[in-house]
């Protein structure tokens, strides 16, 4: 099942900003929380962190190379998978299953590596709009 929350953080730090990215993470994984998790926080404290990476990236990486967009689903889905699973294991107590874990692992990122590619153009399009808005020349044109 795709994770479209890593997507969607991913991208708000990406376009908007790392503090955004962060906010909006642990917001949104607190929401996830709520609703479908047993504690609340630990989705958002690894969405927020997913966030703060899309900021991170925001600066270092082209957001024009879709090999590159795929590398930072999948960079942020490992990191979010696996420190979920760890964080998880020690608040649960259940024993470490590496492979299923793995294979999970590796059909979550698919499916998030093709969702990507599915939307990339949409996402992008909005992206480059919001920002324009927000990331905009702050420069005053007029004179007096």
């Amino acid at each position: 099942m795709p994770n479209m929350f890593i997507i969607l953080v991913l991208f708000i730090g990406l376009f908007y900003s790392r503090i955004a990215g962060v906010a909006y993470g642990v917001l949104f994984g607190v929401l996830l929380d709520f609703f479908i998790g047993r504690k609340i926080g630990i989705s958002g404290i690894f969405l927020g962190i997913v966030g703060f990476i899309g900021g991170v990236f925001d600066k270092n990486f082209s957001k024009e190379n879709k090999l590159t967009i795929i590398m930072m689903i999948t960079i942020c889905t490992i990191i979010y998978e696996v420190s979920l699973y760890l964080i998880g294991g020690v608040f649960y107590k259940y024993s470490f299953e590496v492979l299923p874990f793995v294979k999970i692992l590796l059909i979550e990122c698919l499916y998030n590596v093709i969702m990507t590619i599915i939307l990339y153009p949409i996402i992008q399009n909005l992206g480059y709009k919001i920002e324009a808005v927000y990331k905009g020349d702050k420069i005053l044109t007029r004179y007096f």
